[in-house]
This record gives C-alpha cells, structure tokens and sequence, in this order.
C-alpha cells in the first residue's frame, strides 16, 4: 500500500524549480585571449569574436564583439566579458598600419600578421569554424594565439 506525502512531493517540486535557476544564474563566462609573436610594436592588434560559422574569419561585421587595442609589449591581451557558454572562434590580426584590415598583396595573401584560436595549421585557407572553436565555460577561459607572417613582418 502507497502512502501519500503532500509535503514531500511540495518540496520535491520547489527542488525540481529552484535547480534551473541556480544553474541559469552562472550562464556567462570570460574570455581572455592573449596574442604572441608580434614581430613589431607598430599599429594595432584586431580581435574579432564569432559565435557560429557565418562570417568566420575574415567578416568582422559578423563578428558578435570585435576590438583593435594598442599594442602592448610583448603580448597583448584583450577580455570580452559576459559571453554566454559554448563555443567561439576568434580571428586576429596585427594592423600594422591602422586602417582596421588585415592587408593583403594583389594575390590575396595577408601581408600583415594573423592567427586564430586553437592555432591551426594553415595551409591554402582560413580555417572552419569548427577547427578553430573553444569553450567558453565557468569565470575565464584563456586562448593564446600565435601570429603567423606569412610574408616577413
């Protein structure tokens, strides 16, 4: 035989109601993305910020946050705070001359420095989106990113 327990079952519910909202309540983190291999102190460093495929690398309007900070020395960092968790790839560049592009000879190749998160080989493209996402989870999350100069510096 069954026995019912109204107030087990209350507090079962309250429980079941009060879990969600404790979890949605850290539903945000930091990103810190630190960027080496600068081969000069001139210009600037861009940061674009994406959240899915569409636009990825090199479409900065499509970018959810993007950013160009003085160069600082040695490495420069920049923090995008309050992202939502899950997945992002980052795109930057070294605007060396400060016109807010990554410059490009009359064959398409950066004559600028560049990288993206995860640091992956490029060989005849950007990367996917997919090669280049990291989690954004928990208070902060850290990516270092590598410049590449393809064409000297």
């Amino acid at each position: 035989m069954q026995q019912n327990h109204p107030k087990l079952a209350a507090l079962a519910v309250f429980a079941s109601l009060m879990i969600p909202m404790t979890a949605e309540a850290n539903q945000s983190g930091n990103l810190r993305i630190v960027v080496d291999g600068l081969q000069n102190q001139q210009g600037q460093v861009c940061v674009s910020l994406f959240a899915g495929s569409q636009g990825f690398p090199d479409k900065s309007d499509r970018a959810i946050r993007a950013q160009c900070v003085p160069m600082g020395k040695g490495q420069t960092a920049v923090t995008f705070q309050n992202l939502k968790l899950g997945n992002y790839a980052i795109a930057v560049f070294h605007d060396r001359n400060g016109n807010g592009r990554l410059d490009r000879n009359f064959l398409g190749i950066p004559t600028e420095g560049f990288g993206f998160s995860r640091n992956p080989v490029i060989r005849t493209g950007a990367p996917r989106f997919s090669e280049a996402a990291v989690f954004v989870a928990g208070t902060e999350t850290t990516a270092q990113i590598q410049l590449q100069y393809l064409l000297g510096g």
